[in-house]
């Protein structure tokens, strides 16, 4: 039992001490999503689907210590006190569970504050282990108990380490100082070096330095081995951060990009590149947050970055370390958060040049790995950590702090986190929702109590970070504090959404398509657990994929695309639908919203890699900007659609609204209505019907107007919807009686809803309009404002100055207080709808083409 849960890390003293390619891609995490995951709303609690079962542990917990283990107890307040079982109930029976993992917590805790001087100091490992500068020399340290013999080899020393051999002290740390020569290091900076060791039967290897800070290969060489680079610049020619961290957002619109594939040229793209071309790009879109992808060195570049070979060191296929630095200053001067994309879930199997190197066959408490298939995914081809070893925390802990303080990263997104969270790995598990997949002896503790540190250590260095969980099983308290028994992250990806999505464009015709499933998808998360929606990323983008655009207009998005013929039936449904699905999807999805670099224009194909099934070639792994920036394309309707939908949040703050209220799912219409904050969402996914006089349900009284249409002509829409029209809503019931509501909403107004169209509609607040005489901008016009720098961060200029109306006003406070639910209501009953007027021609104008028609027969106003 105690080996499948793991031990508690134990210290090694340290002096006083203070690949190939990623096969479980797109295809294989399909398997892996989440079939139903759990949601817990404060008023209905869905237990799990069995009989719970206390967890046995079998017997006590023992600790493997250096010292006596007489200090290492965990206060009862610590265990007893546990929030995250009040905030849910049904983890009631796992409060074993919960007590167990937050005491290894705490002693692992403990443990380092006697040892290392506390967690925060321990994650210090790069300034002890790797290549450091002394006053008169250079150090270097290296953890490698397996061998027998060590010396330090590179250009400086002509490859020959017999004068440079190295020191090992009883717990399997090898070190040597060099002192200056001349006046000058004894190693130059960007100079080659690696680490010679002996092991077994006398047998001598080469291995890149594991806390190298750059390696780099020979680009002239096919299958060349890389080398570690010695990066020491002078002060002069270090990158000085200039622009300090934007402030955290109320919500993540996040822009997932990998800066080598982000050319439109057939090349690798540098980060210089990307910060001077392309952020300026994500900024224009409204976007406030950046990911970036295959960050740390990866020696195989169609692993997309998640064979990671060296931790510590910056991509060189891109430029340098103060390459990177530049990028990341550069956003922050435009006001963008960068997020890195972290792999701690495995490490690349190759030997030559990765971590994967220092493992000769030793056992775990001697490497970085657990030893036989427990140290090996077999889907990935990859090696697995063994967390709970004291110098592979100090390695992947340290490895957090130096992305975060040498790089002003702002928060990670954690890569692979359901592999981590498992003894199984995800590997062939449908998981359900039944609490029992979560909790129980399959659950890798040592890897959750690494991830509990880790999250902590990452908001203790800084508090404003984003950390985002990639969680296929939806294990419950991933997304709340360490402090209440949670593992700590700020949100969790929703990856069951885009494959319903995917599974709606590719087998679904539209009349197959089911409002109350859609809702039920876009909605189905845990309460107080953050989620980032997102229709597609990288993964649904892949070889033997297709985006959602491509899904939707495949072959005609070569020939159909051009505004100057008409839009054949497909391209114009594809346009539809590309913005429908992505905006239902932030709005309804999650508190944050992600795209992947192109997807916002509907960029065409797929993403494949430079290999050798494809003759090495570039050709599908670029970006094709000119598609977007040629004005008499049509992508240029999707990607003004994509910064019309951030605008609006940056105007209303839906996202990070605790009010989400779904009022109506029509399967017979097709229509969506719900409420985020105090805006009004209305969805006709219907591929012909427009309905004029449509009732919809609201929370306040008052005159709604347009704030975004995706029928717009500037998103290629028809100009269906007019936007200069006021709808007042009418008393619907008893005032606090649901059951006698409009389905269950106290007001409602009627809306024109044309076929395959979006709307939102905005509450105007009366007084500010009498001051301002009524004219709020939308987001439609709001999105259509240059940027311009001011002070550093790009900022949106005054719509006056840009010969535009602009709203001096401010929307009303869109967040209510003390609403904390998300309510699913069930479809109406036919006899108590109005039925609305129905245009079965889904390109007939609007009455309010004709002023003459603005009144429906009983007098009241509609659109």
């Amino acid at each position: 039992m105690l080996a499948s849960l793991g031990l508690l890390a134990t210290p090694s003293a340290f002096g006083s001490l203070s690949t190939k390619n990623r096969t479980l891609s797109s295809k294989n995490r399909h398997e892996l999503r989440l079939g139903r995951s759990q949601k817990l709303l404060p008023r209905h609690v869905f237990p799990c689907n069995s009989v719970f079962g206390r967890v046995s542990y079998g017997s006590p917990i023992s600790a493997v210590l250096i010292e006596d283990s007489s200090t290492m107890t965990t206060s009862e307040e610590d265990t007893e006190n546990i929030g995250i079982l009040g905030i849910d109930p049904a983890l009631q029976p796992f409060k074993d569970h919960f007590q167990y993992r937050i005491k290894r917590f705490v002693d692992q805790k403990t443990l380092f504050d006697k040892h290392e001087g506390g967690l925060e100091e321990f994650a210090k490992g790069y300034l002890k282990f790797g290549f450091n500068r002394e006053e008169d020399g250079i150090v270097y340290t290296e953890w490698a108990p397996a061998a027998q013999e060590a010396q330090v080899i590179g250009d400086f020393n002509g490859w020959d380490g017999s004068n440079h051999k190295m020191e090992k002290n009883q717990f399997g740390v090898w070190s040597i100082k060099i002192p200056d020569s001349g006046g000058n290091p004894a190693i130059p900076h960007n100079s080659r070096v690696k680490f010679r060791f002996k092991y077994g039967d006398g047998v001598w290897v080469d291995r890149i330095p594991a806390w190298i800070k750059y390696a780099t290969v020979d680009p002239t060489r096919f299958g060349a081995p890389y080398d570690g680079v010695h990066w020491d610049p002078l002060p002069s020619e270090r990158y000085e951060f200039q622009y300090p961290r934007p402030p955290k957002p109320a919500a993540p619109r996040i822009y997932e990009a990998h800066v080598g594939m982000s050319s439109s040229e057939p090349r690798i793209n540098s980060y210089r590149e990307f910060a001077d071309d392309v952020l300026p790009r994500i900024r224009e879109n409204n976007y406030n947050t950046v990911q970036l992808m295959a960050v740390m060195e990866h020696s195989y570049y169609a692993s997309f970055g998640y064979h990671v070979t060296n931790f510590f060191a910056v991509s060189s296929r891109s430029g340098t370390p103060e390459d990177l630095k530049y990028l990341i200053d550069k956003a922050h001067s435009l006001g963008l958060r960068v997020l890195m994309d972290v792999v701690h879930s495995h490490a690349s199997n190759n030997v030559t040049d990765g971590l994967n190197g220092f493992d000769v066959g030793q056992g775990s408490q001697d490497s970085y790995f657990h030893c036989g298939e427990r140290g090996y995914h077999k889907l990935w081809d990859s090696r697995l950590f063994n967390y709970g070893n004291w110098e592979v925390l100090r390695f992947l802990l340290s490895n957090l702090r130096w992305w975060l303080e040498e790089f002003q990263f702002d928060g990670f997104r954690f890569d692979g986190v359901t592999s981590m969270l498992y003894h199984h790995h995800g590997i062939n598990m449908a998981f359900t929702g039944n609490y029992n997949e979560y909790f129980s002896e399959a659950t890798d503790v040592d890897a959750v109590v690494y991830l509990m540190l880790a999250n902590s250590l990452i908001h203790r260095i800084l508090p404003d970070a984003t950390v985002i969980a990639e969680d296929v099983s939806g294990m419950p308290g991933l997304g709340r504090p360490v402090s209440e028994g949670g593992i700590g992250f700020d949100y969790r990806l929703a990856m069951a959404i885009p494959d319903k999505w995917i599974d709606y464009v590719k087998n679904k015709n539209d009349q197959e398509w089911s409002m109350n499933d859609l809702s039920w998808s876009l909605t189905n998360r845990r309460y107080t657990e953050k989620c980032i929606s997102y229709a597609e990323s990288h993964d649904q983008a892949i070889v033997g994929d297709k985006t959602i655009a491509f899904f939707l207009m495949d072959k005609e998005m070569y020939s159909g695309m051009s505004c100057l013929t008409d839009a054949s039936p497909t391209v114009e449904r594809g346009i539809a639908l590309h913005k429908m699905i992505h905006f239902i999807t932030m709005a309804l999805g999650g508190e944050g919203y992600l795209n992947f670099m192109g997807n916002e224009f509907g960029h065409p194909e797929w993403i494949d890699f430079p290999r050798e099934g494809n003759g090495w070639s570039y050709e599908k792994c670029r970006r094709l900007w000119n598609l977007v920036d040629t004005d008499h394309l049509r992508y240029k309707f999707m990607n003004a659609f994509d910064r019309a939908m951030n605008a609006l949040d940056d105007k209303f703050s839906f996202l990070s609204s605790t009010k989400q209220i779904v009022s109506s799912t029509n399967d017979k219409d097709k229509v969506i209505v719900f409420e985020r904050g105090d805006l009004v969402f209305v969805f006709n996914f219907h591929p012909e019907h427009t309905y004029d006089g449509y009732k919809v349900g609201c929370d306040l009284p008052g005159k709604y107007r347009v704030a975004l249409d995706s029928d717009a002509l500037e998103f290629g829409g028809h100009g269906r919807v007019g936007h200069d029209v006021d709808h007042f809503t009418s008393p619907e019931g008893i005032p606090g009686v649901p059951e006698t509501n409009f389905n269950n909403r106290p007001n409602s107004f009627k809306v024109l809803s044309p076929a395959r169209t979006c709307v939102v509609y905005y509450r105007v607040e009366e007084k500010l309009e009498e001051i301002n005489n009524g004219n709020l901008a939308c987001a439609n016009e709001t999105s259509k404002l240059d940027p311009v720098l001011h002070d550093g961060v790009e900022e949106l200029a005054s719509a006056v100055d840009h010969g535009v109306e602009e709203s001096p006003g401010e929307t009303i406070d869109n967040d209510l207080a003390g609403v904390n639910e998300i309510l699913r209501v069930e479809e109406a009953k036919p006899e108590d709808i109005e039925e609305p007027t129905l245009v079965a021609d889904k390109k007939i104008v609007s009455k309010l083409d004709n002023p003459e028609m603005e009144e429906l027969e009983d007098g009241t106003s509609n659109d």
